[in-house]
């Protein structure tokens, strides 16, 4: 069955990266993994091969999936390591990671000048998407090349090409924007409502049915009232998002004073000591700006 799909090298087996993999192992694909840590390809090591270096893990592959935690990793898993050299001319580079479009752009001429094509590709939907196979996947790059990709990203999930290679990391900023702000404006919401007596499981569930229902709300809301910050999405990481985010918007002349603000939020919420709690998590740093908890799921607002 697998001798007619191309063969996948996958570099980055992590939150997101590993039910990534086994989406693609289920679906037919032969693939070589890499990690850093080489222990979280273990799950795996009966299903693919399991490479030492990035190079090794890319030199007979079709299709070279990166899925790292930011732009610094990717030079140095695609760049620094030799991964980029090792590829065979005619291979495909997809970079699911989340970083700056120009990076992404950077990345396009080497691959390029290699013969190789290049799809910027980050992702939303965090680890449940990834687990479901939901993720909703921003494409950048020639529609040849998004095409060729396509059936690697119907495995994962639902692919909507943006534009040109970068247009994937710009509509990921676009997206991380939205999350972060809509994470603040819940918390926000909900400790307004339990401080003043209000369930604030009550008041989701009514939100929900009206123009301030939202999937952040749905999911992220009920985090917050269940206390239930193991990481999704770690702060850290939407952190590194919104610091691009103001980065890009300074490039292009604008001025992002909302994105801004949830920056500066998450930088002390880092800065305290949750760099690895959900984004959700950012109810703790409002908490801590007003000396107060919000209560938890039934309890009502604590005092």
């Amino acid at each position: 069955m697998t001798s007619n799909y191309p063969r996948i090298a996958f570099l980055g087996i992590g939150l997101m990266g590993a039910p990534m993999t086994r989406n693609l192992l289920d679906a037919g694909f032969p693939m070589t993994l890499w990690n850093r840590t080489t222990s979280k390809c273990d799950p795996f090591v009966d299903e693919a091969t399991i490479a030492e270096t990035p190079a090794d893990a890319v030199r007979e592959a079709d299709i070279v999936i990166t899925m790292l935690e930011n732009g610094d990793v990717v030079e140095d898993v695609l760049v620094g390591q030799g991964a980029m050299e090792a590829l065979k001319p005619g291979a495909l580079v997809i970079d699911m990671s989340s970083v700056q479009p120009s990076l992404a752009r950077r990345h396009a001429e080497l691959a390029q000048a290699r013969g190789v094509g290049y799809v910027d590709a980050p992702v939303s939907g965090g680890t449940v998407g990834a687990a479901e196979a939901r993720l909703s996947i921003m494409a950048g790059g020639s529609e040849a090349d998004v095409d060729r990709a396509r059936p690697v990203f119907e495995a994962m999930g639902k692919c909507t090409r943006i534009g040109p290679v970068g247009a994937g990391q710009l509509a990921k900023l676009a997206n991380q924007a939205i999350v972060g702000i809509t994470i603040g404006a819940v918390s926000e919401a909900l400790l307004l409502a339990a401080k003043g007596g209000a369930d604030p499981a009550a008041v989701r569930e009514a939100l929900m049915g009206g123009f301030a229902g939202s999937r952040i709300l749905e999911l992220h809301g009920q985090r917050m009232i269940e206390r239930d910050f193991a990481p999704g999405a770690p702060s850290r990481i939407q952190l590194k998002d919104l610091r691009m985010i103001l980065d890009e918007a300074r490039a292009e002349g604008l001025t992002l004073p909302l994105a801004q603000q949830v920056h500066n939020e998450y930088l002390s919420l880092v800065a305290n000591g949750h760099s690895d709690v959900d984004h959700s998590g950012l109810l703790l740093e409002l908490e801590h700006l007003n000396g107060t908890l919000m209560g938890s799921l039934g309890r009502g607002p604590k005092e």
